[in-house]
């Protein structure tokens, strides 16, 4: 069986999970009935490899394998990803990771290689924060870079509270907080994920290694008019919020490719949300990106101070609410080097594999701060993610479980 045919098999067990019929996309939010089908699958298939599977009190999954003679708690060598997805996003997206890494696991056993340290597959929960708002809500309580008690008061849009959804799928919410002890036996963490973008297809290699991520963010701007009626409001009476939403979307258009970052509001929500009736209030949601933290503020300060001034010359009031930020990370370089050499002596046909930064977020970003962190990023030839288009060949994520197997050795073998 080759490695293509392994990958497809260990895939096709997870495959259909949330999938939608009518978009090919995935629906897999945190705690959902979806995603809890997903972690079902992850505890299944850690247990049959004789993982030792436990989940912290955040609901992040820890599968350990410790082979005889090795000590349980000594500092493990850690890989995976994350189970959720964007609405209707790839099956890609956090899933290659974790099947990749229990395929690694496979590998090693298969080469007889015996770890002198542990190696543990993680699977974080709500890394997209699809449901509740926050990226990387998992690896971020893990790590207390947020409060418990705040992040157990997000509302999903159904008016969920994170606590809420916890205890309906059998979860004890009082556990949610820091877990030193789990975070003091990682040490190291090694993400394996679909490459966000095309790089890698116009370099002509099959997998790459992450130097960096773009500091991001998240932030709710609301716009509040009056609401009245479509037809008998004269236009110059109006107190409309939706022309003043529209121009800031405009807005973050023009000066993110003014400055060379991102700006996306992929997210809209408004009241009273009727045909024939201008609208009271209106939400939108401001993904922005940059190179450098200097940029990324400037690029914030621009759409913000550009929508504050449409307000005022619209009647209307805005109000902006930061909800989540993630700084630049540069991955420890000592480790993406070790990374870049054990890649390259294994697949020796393809060369050094390249070195690039990405301007995706994930849980690697939030655990970088804490242990050393890389990423390896598997060419993805459509180049597209967050959407049912997202894609790899199983070829190629057969070379990842090569690469992510190589690696594994070398970080937990004998001194």
């Amino acid at each position: 069986m080759t490695g293509a045919t392994r990958f497809r098999a260990v895939w096709d067990e997870l495959a259909g999970i949330g999938r939608d019929p009518v978009t090919g996309g995935y629906l897999r939010y945190a705690w959902s009935a979806a995603e809890l089908a997903c972690r079902e699958w992850f505890v299944a298939a850690a247990t049959r490899r004789g993982l030792a599977v436990h989940a912290d009190g955040n609901g992040n999954l820890w599968a350990d394998w410790v082979p005889s003679g090795v000590d349980p708690a000594a500092p493990a060598v850690v890989t995976g990803s994350h189970l959720d997805s964007v609405p209707h996003g790839g099956g890609y997206d956090g899933p290659l990771g974790v099947v990749s890494a229990l395929l690694a696991v496979d590998e090693l056993r298969a080469d007889g290689f015996a770890p002198a340290r542990p190696i543990t597959v993680a699977a974080f929960v709500e890394e997209e924060g699809a449901r509740f708002g926050v990226a990387c809500l998992g690896s971020r309580l893990l790590t207390g870079s947020v409060a418990a008690d705040w992040a157990l008061a997000l509302v999903d849009r159904d008016g969920v509270t994170l606590a809420e959804a916890m205890r309906a799928a059998g979860a004890d919410p009082t556990a949610v907080g820091p877990d030193p002890d789990r975070l003091a036996r990682v040490g190291c963490y090694v993400e394996l994920h679909i490459e966000q973008g095309r790089a890698l297809v116009h370099t002509g290699a099959p997998v790459g290694v992450a130097s960096m991520i773009w500091p991001h963010g998240r932030w709710r701007l609301e716009f509040a008019g009056e609401g009245n009626h479509a037809g008998t409001t004269r236009m110059a009476d109006r107190r409309d919020p939706m022309p003043t939403c529209a121009y800031t979307v405009l807005a973050g258009q023009a000066q993110a490719r003014r400055l060379g970052g991102h700006a996306t509001v992929g997210r809209i929500e408004v009241a009273p949300n009727a045909t024939n009736a201008v609208p009271a209030l209106v939400r939108a949601w401001l993904d922005a990106r940059a190179p450098d933290a200097a940029t990324l503020a400037e690029l914030v300060d621009a759409i913000t101070g550009e929508a504050a001034a449409r307000a005022a010359a619209d009647g209307v009031t805005v109000t902006v609410v930061h909800e989540s930020d993630s700084p630049v990370v540069a991955f420890d370089p000592a480790l993406a080097g070790r990374l870049t050499a054990a890649i390259g002596a294994a697949l020796p046909g393809s060369g050094a594999p390249p070195v690039l930064p990405t301007a995706a977020g994930h849980d690697a970003g939030i655990l970088a701060g804490r242990v050393p962190t890389a990423m390896i990023f598997v060419r993805n030839p459509t180049g597209v993610s967050h959407a049912p288009a997202e894609a790899a060949t199983d070829a190629d994520c057969a070379v990842g479980v090569r690469a992510l197997a190589a690696v594994l050795a070398d970080l937990a073998a004998k001194p």
